[in-house]
């Protein structure tokens, strides 16, 4: 006897099923775009740097920092970049990832010169990373279901439970030191293949019971999401750079000069307001 799959499951798998195809797809067609900006799709994947003047940025994607929809392609991060080529005359080539690890291990060995993503500025990461001038704030929330009664009404409700969060985010060193705070372990499970997008659904649909993912992300998904909730902030506000190898003072001198001229113009704040307004 097979047993009966309830509604439930199998909207959570049909739902799961979208979000594969749609991430393969977004692939192919990234493969197969090619633009003035950089968006080369032949090598979308980075085998290795792409040399001359070119910069090849790996880029998160994320409804916040870079996304495609049919014949739309946004994301706060890829018109930022796009406004600094226009402003400066750079040329980005775009790399889009969905783990983290992978784009950090690609700036160690020289595949990406720059990772454009959720990479908050903390004392930790100055030690191993170089990182621009801001480009925005942000600050880390819990991601929770809101079914009857929260279950985490304070972080110290955190005590013996357990978070996910996306391997190789920051994110990991700030539990650890709440865990201090609170004098109880918090138990962190860091999710390798997933991205704060996917975590977020994974908790709205029951799979895990809490993550913590960056607030810009975090509130634009809980507005049509209105089973989840994420009021409880995790971190303090953190600056949102570009983030590059600790000895490629350089261009990260020359990307300095850039951003302080992309600030000072008015699409700028056009950029803040379209993407992080409430």
């Amino acid at each position: 006897m097979f047993k009966k799959i309830s509604q439930t499951k199998k909207w959570q798998l049909v739902l799961y099923a979208v979000l594969l195809i749609a991430v393969i797809a977004i692939m192919f067609m990234l493969r197969n775009c090619d633009g003035k900006d950089g968006l080369l799709g032949a090598h979308s994947r980075a085998d290795k740097s792409s040399g001359g003047d070119t910069i090849d940025v790996a880029i998160e994607y994320s409804p916040l920092s870079f996304y495609t929809y049919k014949d739309t392609t946004g994301g706060f991060n890829y018109d930022f970049l796009r406004l600094l080529s226009e402003t400066t005359g750079m040329i980005f080539k775009y790399h889009p990832i969905v783990s983290l690890q992978s784009a950090l291990d690609g700036l160690k060995n020289g595949m990406y010169d720059v990772m454009a993503a959720q990479f908050p500025v903390t004392r930790e990461n100055k030690e191993r990373y170089l990182f621009t001038s801001a480009l925005y704030l942000d600050n880390q929330v819990l991601v929770q279901r809101n079914d009857s009664v929260l279950p985490i009404n304070s972080q110290l409700d955190l005590a013996g439970d357990t978070v996910n969060i996306v391997k190789g985010s920051p994110m990991r060193d700030r539990i650890i030191s709440l865990s201090r705070e609170i004098g109880d372990t918090i138990y962190v499970v860091q999710d390798s293949v997933y991205g704060p997008e996917q975590l977020f659904m994974m908790v709205a649909t029951g799979d895990i019971k809490l993550a913590v993912i960056n607030e810009s992300i975090a509130k634009k998904m809980a507005a049509t999401h209105p089973n989840v909730d994420v009021s409880q902030a995790i971190s303090f506000t953190q600056f949102q750079s570009l983030t590059l190898e600790k000895s490629n003072t350089k261009l990260c001198n020359k990307l300095n000069e850039g951003i302080l001229k992309v600030k000072k113009d008015p699409r700028y704040k056009e950029l803040l307001q379209k993407y992080f307004s409430q």
